[in-house]
């Protein structure tokens, strides 16, 4: 028997949970775990269904979208064995990329990491200790259209499920995020926007914050305002140095990112307007 993942939102009526199921005991298939969550605040309905079947997918989309369309559903189905191939984007900082690596070299990390792409030079030995092809793409004002067409061009050729943004200090285009719309992941300290520009742990420690942590949201044309995906706060005190402080948010940085990867590349995130339901 296969595995496959169903996710769907819909606006919210009686029967959709009956239907969903009875479409599969219909068919012998075994339902493994299932989520949902009835917003209702915007009358919509949310659901997650894994499941056992002995069916190819192509015949499955057929036999559903009818159920779909009944209830107007946004559905994808997925094949739960499959591996997403992800596009790691960095700059300067790599504690976020040698997490993600980490991970994926050591099996935690159900996917398959297809390349880093950086402005910088510095981390290509790092993703070479991976086998991880390593794309330097230097990018100034001028060069930026050009150097995005050939990021996109990455994303095609190595058929790209999804992109992170492992502390790339770059802002990405309005087209390039509305391409990447969904597929593209950040990660920021929970400071902004309260601490821009530079050195935001050195801000912090000058107005003496007793918290601080990390935010993983999807790419959005409106720089860092996308549906938030995870976020994590751990407590500071006054002993701690503006280092100690930056070395604490990057490990909160690292946990929430890699928490944030996993819930998307299992489908347990859905968008729900500029807002998110994760199904832990």
């Amino acid at each position: 028997m296969r595995e496959f993942i169903l996710t769907l939102s819909c606006p919210d009526r009686i029967g959709i949970v009956a239907a969903v199921a009875g479409f599969l005991a219909e068919r012998q298939g075994n339902i493994l775990a299932s989520a949902q969550f009835d917003d209702r605040l915007s009358d919509r309905f949310f659901m997650r269904v894994h499941f056992a079947i002995e069916a190819e997918s192509e015949a499955l989309s057929r036999e559903f979208a009818a159920v779909a369309e009944r209830f107007s559903m946004e559905w994808q189905l997925a094949d739960a064995a499959a591996r997403p191939r992800l596009l790691i984007l960095v700059s300067k900082f790599g504690h976020c990329l040698n997490d993600l690596l980490y991970r994926y070299g050591s099996g935690l990390l159900k996917a398959d990491i297809a390349a880093v792409v950086s402005n910088h030079r510095d981390f290509y030995r790092l993703a070479a200790n991976y086998d991880v092809p390593f794309h330097y793409l230097p990018v100034t004002r001028e060069t930026k259209p050009a150097q995005e067409q050939k990021l996109l061009q990455i994303v095609e050729e190595e058929r790209i499920d999804c992109v992170i943004l492992a502390r790339y200090m770059q802002v990405l285009s309005p087209d390039l995020c509305r391409i990447l719309e969904g597929r593209a992941i950040n990660i920021h300290h929970s400071f902004l926007p309260s601490f821009k520009g530079a050195q935001p742990y050195t801000q912090a420690h000058a107005r003496g914050v007793k918290l601080i942590g990390a935010t993983a949201h999807y790419v959005t044309a409106d720089l860092d305002e996308g549906p938030i995906i995870e976020q994590d706060v751990i407590r500071v005190d006054h002993t701690m140095t503006p280092d100690d402080l930056t070395a604490a948010g990057r490990d909160v940085e690292c946990a929430v990112l890699a928490r944030a990867v996993r819930f998307h590349i299992e489908r347990r995130v859905l968008l729900n307007g500029n807002r998110t339901v994760v199904f832990r």
